[in-house]
Parts: C-alpha cells; sequence; structure tokens
C-alpha cells in the first residue's frame, strides 16, 4: 500500500476510504509539510489531500470542474465546511461553473445590437455589383449602374466576351471556347498551363461523349500525353479521362463523374476566373465570402452564447435560441 492509503487504513477508516475512492487518486507523493499530493486518472486531474486534526480535506481540480469532500468520524461537521479556505474554494467553484453556462441573449437585446450597426449604402451597392459583375450578368449590371449610380470596376462590354467564353465550355464547344480566350488575351493560355490542360482534356472528354473512340485517342496521344510526361498531375488525370474507354455502360465507369455536366460547369468557371484575373479583377464575388464569414462567426458564438441566429440565409429570418 502506498503512503495515503497506510494512514487511511490506520484511523478514521470508515471515512477516509470513501474520500480516498472520491478522489480517484494513481499517483501520489508527500510534500515538504507532509501533506498528500495526488495527481488524478484524467490527464488534466490532480488533486491535494490534507489530513489535519482527524479530518480528511480533499480537493480535485479537473477538466469537469473544481470538486472538494471532508471525511472523518463527524462528516457533516458545520465547522471544517466554513473554514475560509474552503470558502475561496467553493466561490472558486461557482465561479467556474459560471464560466462554463452559456450567456442567453433575448431578441430584443440581439436586435438593438445589430441596429446600433451601421452600414452604408455605398457599400451594399458596391457589393451587389460586384456580385452581378463577377458572375456575368452583364444586363443586370447595366440596370443596376443606371439606377444606383454605381459604377462597375471594369468595362462592362468586356463582360459579354467573358461570358461568350464560358458559354461555350459550359455548351461543349471547347475549340471555339480556346479560339475567343485566345482573341481577348492570349497570354492567358500561354501562361496558365493547368487551365490549357483541362481546356485540352474537356475536348477528350467531349470526343468519348460523342462516341468518337479513335480521334479521342489519337488526340490523348498527340496532344495531352507530352504534357502528362512533363507533369504527372496532369498524367494522373489523363489517365482516369482515358477510362472512360474501357466501359460500355458509362454509369459502372468508376470516374463516370467524368461526363457528368457539372464538369463542364467546373472547366467553365476555370476559365471565367482566369480571365478575370487577367483584368485585374477578383476571381471570387465578395458576398459568399461575407456570407462565409457569418457563418463562421456563428459556429463561434454559440459556443459561448445562446442568441437569435441566422439559420436559412435566403430569408436571413431570426430564429429565437433553444434554452
Amino acid at each position: 500500500m502506498d503512503c495515503l492509503t497506510r494512514q487511511l487504513s490506520s484511523e478514521h477508516a470508515t471515512g477516509h476510504e470513501k474520500t480516498a475512492r472520491l478522489v480517484r487518486p494513481s499517483l501520489r507523493e508527500q510534500d515538504e509539510e507532509g501533506q498528500d499530493v495526488l495527481q488524478g486518472d484524467g490527464i488534466k486531474d490532480a488533486g491535494v489531500c490534507l489530513y489535519m486534526g482527524g479530518k480528511i480535506h480533499a480537493l480535485l481540480c479537473s477538466s469537469s470542474g473544481i470538486q472538494y469532500w471532508i471525511a472523518d468520524d463527524d462528516v457533516g461537521g458545520a465547522s471544517a465546511l466554513m473554514s475560509p479556505f474552503w470558502i475561496v474554494i467553493r466561490q472558486l467553484a461557482e465561479i467556474e461553473a459560471m464560466g462554463t453556462s452559456k450567456k442567453v441573449i433575448t431578441r430584443e437585446e440581439w436586435e438593438k445590437k445589430l441596429n446600433d450597426v451601421k452600414i452604408r449604402k455605398e457599400d451594399m451597392n458596391k457589393l451587389v455589383m460586384n456580385f452581378l459583375v463577377t458572375e456575368g450578368y452583364v444586363d443586370a449590371a447595366e440596370k443596376f449602374q443606371k439606377e444606383s449610380g454605381t459604377k462597375p470596376d471594369i468595362d462592362l462590354a468586356t463582360i459579354t466576351d467573358r461570358m461568350a467564353v464560358k458559354k461555350a465550355v459550359q455548351c461543349g464547344n471547347v475549340e471555339d471556347a480556346i479560339e475567343k480566350v485566345n482573341d481577348l488575351n492570349p497570354e492567358i493560355l500561354d501562361t496558365n498551363p493547368q487551365l490549357f490542360f483541362h481546356l485540352q482534356q474537356q475536348r477528350l472528354i467531349e470526343l468519348i461523349r460523342n462516341g468518337k473512340v479513335n480521334e479521342a485517342l489519337e488526340f490523348a496521344q498527340e496532344e495531352l500525353a507530352p504534357r502528362g510526361e512533363e507533369n504527372q498531375s496532369f498524367l494522373e488525370e489523363l489517365e482516369r479521362t482515358v477510362a472512360l474507354l474501357a466501359f460500355e455502360d458509362v454509369s459502372s465507369c468508376p470516374v463516370g463523374e467524368l461526363l457528368d455536366i457539372s464538369q463542364r460547369l467546373k472547366t467553365a468557371s476555370e476559365v471565367n476566373a482566369a480571365i478575370l484575373t487577367s483584368q485585374s479583377h477578383e476571381k471570387d464575388p465578395k458576398l459568399p465570402s461575407l456570407l462565409k464569414m457569418l457563418i463562421w462567426a456563428q459556429n463561434q458564438l454559440d459556443e459561448k452564447a445562446a442568441y437569435p441566429r441566422i439559420n436559412d440565409l435566403s430569408t436571413a429570418m431570426l430564429e429565437d435560441p433553444a434554452v
């Protein structure tokens, strides 16, 4: 038996053994004053056991809170409970308990806080215009410019050309899209080998989709294989694409998603972003980023408080907290 167990066994065994089980010490040692110092089972558990005047005072501090016990022949002794030391410990435990509980914010309080935040209309208009321009809604951007007086940061005429490229990819006319990109700015594809490869890959996918097997194999060998030799990731993507030819039933093909419309949209978005970057414009609109920040901030606040939150971004309605 260890030091504390021997001490507890020699005197006042009944109450002391109960205390020892509650503390669950796994490692014990004595400090210079002869007090037993305990390390609990949990990684963050730590305890102190004081043996004074026939009484055991046990304190356990852990990740679940602060707990303490007093055990002796007269467990209900009021004098020990009211000692200054244990009054302080009790207050610490109560403060910790308050710290772990969530603060509840009523709808009235929350709406008042929101009303105190001021946002300029000009900033809102710029966000809307940024979204329309980036996503290519040229007609809407022109109307919004007339109604709000908000000027776009690029020439709206360039949106039409960019949307023509995007539409060509979405329709599977990749060769036409490449020509349009070169008409806009030949450096876009010259300086972006990954984008050019993905466009060529999309051309191969369209050939396979149309059942032009021989033409697809020839195109892959002449146009894509040399690029795969220079870039391992290109080679892996080429192998995945050519694997489509091995299956008569595409639904059973593990890479069948390459023939989905979503693959065209992915390539079209990549081209759209490259054109925007070449025009010194952000490739992504700011509005979605702000909504992502809102969701992140709410998730962080959920750990601290219960408050009216926005669960449906499409309505932006505040929903009362579940208390």
